[in-house]
């Protein structure tokens, strides 16, 4: 049996909500982290003060950092994570409103992140970040729920 943990940002523990509702969880969801500000992305994943500063936490390098953070804190097998900008502010020309990176890390080295540019309001693109981190999993972990 597999342990998940989850890094968020931008989801604010939608992946950690929508995970629990399944029932069995408990089985491979040991705890996630909801790291919505810098300072705690940080001092409970530690993401790298020169990431923050120079890339910026909606970035590749950030998500990158958070999930090997996320592995490290929870001793967990497999990683998600998220890190974007939801709106309706907050947006600029290099990092519109609906840019999000999301990605998956395992233990044994492998991370997928991907970045991606979604439409909609804020409620919507939280809900595809997280849909698209579970998209991830599903591609990188098929033998987790189709044998």
């Amino acid at each position: 049996e597999k342990r998940i943990t989850c890094a968020e940002s931008c989801t604010g523990g939608l992946i950690a909500s929508l995970l629990t509702k399944i029932p069995g969880a408990s089985g491979c969801l040991f705890g996630t982290l909801v790291t919505y500000a810098n300072p705690i992305k940080r001092a409970w994943l530690g993401v790298e003060a020169e990431t923050l500063k120079t890339r910026g936490a909606v970035s590749e390098e950030c998500v990158r950092e958070m999930l090997q953070g996320a592995l490290k804190s929870a001793r967990a097998d497999i990683a998600l994570a998220t890190s974007g900008i939801a709106g309706p502010d907050g947006g600029s020309a290099q990092k519109p409103v609906g840019t999000v990176f999301v990605g998956v890390a395992t233990k044994e080295g492998l991370c997928v992140i991907e970045r991606l540019l979604l439409q909609g309001d804020r409620e919507h693109i939280q809900y595809q970040s997280a849909y698209h981190a579970f998209r991830l999993l599903l591609q990188t972990h098929k033998g987790l729920f189709f044998t």
